[in-house]
């Protein structure tokens, strides 16, 4: 009988904590402030310029510093000097023309971790 009692009590008492537990709604994970920062970071932004050099996997481009966004903007360079900016480009990357020295070209890109990753590409001889 007393067995019965303590298993009765054992089995009466893990529904109680059990159904105690369903009950207590879950707290939802907070948004940090860096997690939007990223995000809003990673939407394109384009430039055009001059393109300086070509690797395989990357170019650099001459950009007017007016074209640049506004923190770069706030940096110790002169108005009107020009800004180079390398880009990589992966394989979601999509090139219109020849990425040629001294060719023109007009870059969307996103930022990635620190990088500027072409998204597209469109070069005018």
């Amino acid at each position: 009988m007393k067995n019965a009692r303590r298993i009765v009590l054992t089995a009466v008492s893990s529904l109680a904590l059990v159904a105690t537990v369903w009950a207590t709604p879950q707290d939802m994970p907070k948004t940090r402030p860096d997690t939007t920062k990223q995000q809003s970071s990673a939407q394109p932004q384009s430039v055009s310029g001059k393109i300086a050099s070509v690797e395989k996997d990357s170019f650099t481009l001459n950009v007017a510093s007016s074209q640049t966004n506004a923190s770069a903007q706030k940096s110790s360079q002169q108005p009107n000097t020009p800004k180079t900016m390398t880009f990589l480009i992966d394989r979601n990357t999509t090139v219109e023309g020849t990425l040629k020295v001294d060719s023109t070209a007009e870059v969307t890109y996103r930022q990635d971790s620190g990088t500027n990753v072409a998204i597209s590409v469109r070069v005018t001889p």
